[in-house]
């Protein structure tokens, strides 16, 4: 009788995959890490929001009834939405402002790499298309980090209303009150507590990061200066 061959990766693919891992290891992990959060927040929020149904005598939902009702689509948009406000004032605020000794921070006499003029570049082989193209495009192109940041926020904005008042109408029936519109809800004391809530927190970390830099260290991490670095080293100078 013949023995099985056994299938066995070759160097290479094995030599590929693990330079996929060190070169996206971040960004998998975070993805992953994502994933995973995702799952416990669909399953435990199924679970809350069916117990809330049961308690008003109502029938439980699906799963996938639940991902399309306002009770997961204003939790899931509300968080993102003040996530991407957050990188994306984080990006821009540390443009042109500074913070003595903080890691966070551009340096206060220095100009940085991140300062120079694209159009004054000597190389443009492998520059990316926007710099090889100038002109307008070039002009978004230098921004276009916060624009994109700003567009994720605007849309996770809107998908948080749109949640916010699927939920907010399904409590006024059930206690035999108007519903409200789209329009409506953005008018109200609810909507805009939902945002400031999440808003601040954020605000409030970025504050805490940029001052805790300036003392704590990472090794290892760029976002930390080196550990035997002086308190009032600002950024990489």
């Amino acid at each position: 009788m013949p023995h099985a061959t056994a299938t066995r990766s070759s160097p290479g693919s094995q030599g590929l995959f693990r330079r996929l891992l060190r070169e996206n290891g971040l960004s998998l992990t975070m993805l992953t890490i994502f994933a995973l959060c995702m799952v416990g927040q669909i399953s435990s929020g199924h679970q809350v929001f069916n117990d809330e149904l049961s308690s008003q005598g109502a029938a439980e939902v699906s799963l996938a009834a639940y991902l399309a009702s306002g009770h997961f689509l204003e939790a899931t948009a509300e968080n993102w939405e003040s996530e991407f406000l957050q990188m994306a004032g984080y990006v821009l605020f540390t443009s042109f402002l500074f913070q003595r000794g903080s890691a966070e921070s551009k340096s206060l006499h220095d100009k940085e790499a991140v300062d120079r003029d694209p159009r004054l570049a000597a190389r443009k082989k492998n520059v990316p298309w926007p710099v090889r193209r100038g002109g307008w495009v070039l002009k978004i192109y230098e921004y276009s980090l916060t624009i994109a940041l700003l567009l994720l926020f605007a849309i996770s904005f809107f998908l948080h209303a749109v949640g916010g008042v699927r939920e907010y109408n399904l409590e006024q029936v059930q206690q035999g009150a108007a519903a409200l519109t789209l329009s409506q809800f953005f008018g109200t004391s609810a909507f805009w507590f939902q945002s400031f809530q999440n808003w601040q927190s954020e605000f409030f970390s970025l504050v805490v990061m940029s001052l805790l830099s300036i003392f704590l260290r990472q090794r290892g991490s760029p976002e930390s200066k080196p550990v035997d670095a002086p308190h009032d080293q600002t950024g990489s100078e």
